[in-house]
């Protein structure tokens, strides 16, 4: 039965502390913080606030109410889709300008609950209203769908840490399940990728906060395993300040290469700078 399933990325759990974490670090903030420069394009710190506060109350209308507001008109690729929610994206910051800092705390405080409460209502097993694009998956379960929208979550107040030189969420609680999801990309990363069957490429993210993700090509595909017989083919070390950057586009896989460790075949390797676990 369903609930005897196990669900492979719990995060559920997660969401009231990192909401909590969000609201005390933006009631810190001073006028200067508010409007600091982010790492996520042309964002200050209040864009990003505004954006995590749609993220909450698009969740809540398109999830919980059934209600999609605004459709797009065609989208027939991965690329038509980034640039609709791009859009998306931007009509809601600019018109959230006019709106306080005080004013986002509040909602933010508000929606937070009421989504998380939400999500707790979510089958982990049934289909979600959306998939996990970024992962190559046309229709994904709602256990990963909820596990995506808690990296949205941790991801943008890092983002808003990072800016305002506030302590990192890097800690094994917190950061593990943020990589641990942004890393089911992996195989989609390598999809295109040739080699022998059997090649293992194995990416560990260093410290107790990280881990270790080792996939293996088996005839087309490269899936994960558990079982390596001998040495991966190919091994890269990140550290998480960088990983967390690297793979939401914080940072290009050209700055990245100076920054990470590899050994075995660098080129197999240097294919898992181009993960890309965010809609961008």
């Amino acid at each position: 039965m369903t609930h005897l399933q196990i669900i492979p990325i719990e995060t559920i759990h997660l969401f009231p502390l990192l909401d909590e974490l969000l609201i005390d670090l933006l009631k810190s903030l001073s006028e200067e913080e508010w409007n600091a420069k982010t790492v996520a394009k042309n964002w200050v710190v209040k864009d990003i606030a505004s954006h995590l506060l749609d993220g909450n109350l698009r969740g809540l209308s398109i999830s919980r109410d059934h209600y999609f507001g605004e459709k797009p008109e065609v989208i027939n690729s991965y690329r038509d889709l980034v640039a609709y929610l791009n859009q998306l994206n931007m009509n809601w910051t600019n018109a959230t300008k006019r709106l306080s800092p005080a004013v986002l705390v509040h909602l933010l405080e508000i929606t937070g609950r009421q989504y998380s409460e939400h999500l707790k209502t979510l089958n982990p097993f049934d289909n979600a209203v959306f998939s996990v694009a970024w992962a190559g998956e046309e229709t994904s379960l709602n256990w990963f769908h909820i596990a995506r929208e808690y990296t949205e979550k941790f991801l943008h107040q890092q983002q808003i840490r990072n800016a305002v030189n506030k302590p990192a969420l890097l800690t094994k609680e917190l950061f593990y399940p943020f990589i641990h999801t942004f890393m089911q990309a992996l195989p989609y990363a390598y999809r295109n990728t040739n080699a022998k069957n059997g090649t293992v490429v194995s990416i560990i993210v260093n410290t107790e906060a990280g881990g270790q993700w080792n996939i293996m090509k088996q005839d087309k595909s490269w899936s994960f395993t558990t079982s390596i017989d001998t040495q991966p083919h190919s091994n890269l070390k990140i550290d998480p300040d960088d990983a967390w950057l690297l793979f939401s586009k914080g940072m290009t896989p050209q700055e990245a290469k100076c920054r990470v460790e590899i050994t075995g075949d660098k080129k197999l390797a240097e294919i898992a700078l181009n993960i890309i676990a965010v809609m961008a």
